[in-house]
Order: structure tokens, then C-alpha cells, then sequence
């Protein structure tokens, strides 16, 4: 595996390094010791996936509040999504920031999203699937989350948004504390 850090602290870029023959191609998703060896602690404690049928779907932007802050490893393993961090750590430089990546089935790239990052992504094509390998069991009464249009963000999406949840459009305008 590649890890390239992103513009975000703790942001990485994972791509898959394979090995191809006659067959097809093979690749290491996950190893604790190349995680190790590029210094970067993630313990898989679940993993989920999210199935969006319509280009245009939104889905974010979450986070898990304390004590239960969560990592995540996202990637895309049908169709294609724009996938979002976004750093809401107070201490951080770039607090208030994102980074946006496009993961989909071809280029088979992962996206680590910290814990005091919220994340999110929009659906490029139909039928998209997400997978998700979680540093933290999902806990209902710190689930928390920021609204995809925030003007205190401005994250550029590539589309229209065609379907969201009420709870996703409905977030309150983010305060800023620092």
C-alpha cells in the first residue's frame, strides 16, 4: 500500500499496490504492519457498508463526539463517489477545512479519515457501494454531524443533490469555537 497525506493533518490517500497476472490482480486492502510502518494507528473494530441507488445522493457529514471519536477507512467498490473530510479538531491548523477525493471501483483508492474529522461523500453514478472499515463501534447517542452546505465550510460538491436525508439537511449552522 501507498499512503500519500492529504492537505488535512491525518487525511491519507490509500492506494493498493497489485499484483497482476493471467488471472487478474491481487492486493493487500488492510495490514496492521504497512499501517504501522508509515505511523499511522487504526484498529478495525467494525466495518459497514452503504448502498445508494441514484447519482446525486449525499450522505454526511458525520462524526462520532467523545468519548467515542471514530477513525475511518473509506472506499468505493461500485460506482463511484466524491468523498469529504473535514477537519472540526479546534486544536488543527487547518480547522474548518476539507479535502475531497473521487474513490470509485477502477482506481480501487481509500480515503483515512481521522478521528475529529467529519466525513461525507455524493454518489457520481447509480448504484454506488461504500465500504467502510470503522475504528469504533457505531454509538447512537454520540452520533453527530454538520450540514453539507454549511457556508462555514463551503464544500464544493460536483453535483446537484438528488437525494438526502432529513436529518443530513437539517443539522444546525456550525459555530465556530476557536
Amino acid at each position: 500500500m501507498q499512503f500519500s497525506e492529504a492537505a488535512l493533518s491525518g487525511v491519507y490517500l490509500i492506494e493498493l499496490e497489485t499484483a497482476e497476472d493471467e488471472r487478474g490482480s491481487f492486493a493487500r486492502s488492510f495490514c496492521v504492519d504497512e499501517f504501522e510502518e508509515a505511523g499511522i494507528e487504526f484498529s478495525i473494530v467494525q466495518a459497514n457498508i452503504s448502498f445508494n441507488n441514484f447519482a446525486g445522493t449525499l450522505r454526511g457529514m458525520h462524526f462520532q463526539g467523545h468519548p467515542h471519536g471514530e477513525s475511518k477507512i473509506v472506499r468505493c467498490t461500485r460506482g463511484a463517489i466524491f468523498d469529504v473530510a473535514l477537519d472540526l479538531r479546534a486544536e488543527s491548523e487547518t480547522f474548518c477545512q476539507w479535502h475531497g477525493v473521487e474513490l470509485n471501483a477502477e482506481n480501487r483508492k481509500a480515503l483515512l479519515i481521522p478521528q475529529g474529522c467529519a466525513h461525507g461523500f455524493q454518489t457520481l453514478s447509480k448504484s454506488t457501494e461504500v465500504h467502510y472499515l470503522m475504528s469504533e463501534r457505531y454509538m447512537p447517542e454520540t452520533a453527530d454531524g454538520v450540514r453539507f452546505d454549511d457556508p462555514a465550510f463551503r464544500i464544493d460538491w460536483p453535483k446537484t443533490v438528488s437525494s438526502i436525508s432529513a436529518r443530513d439537511r437539517s443539522w444546525p449552522d456550525f459555530q465556530r469555537q476557536k
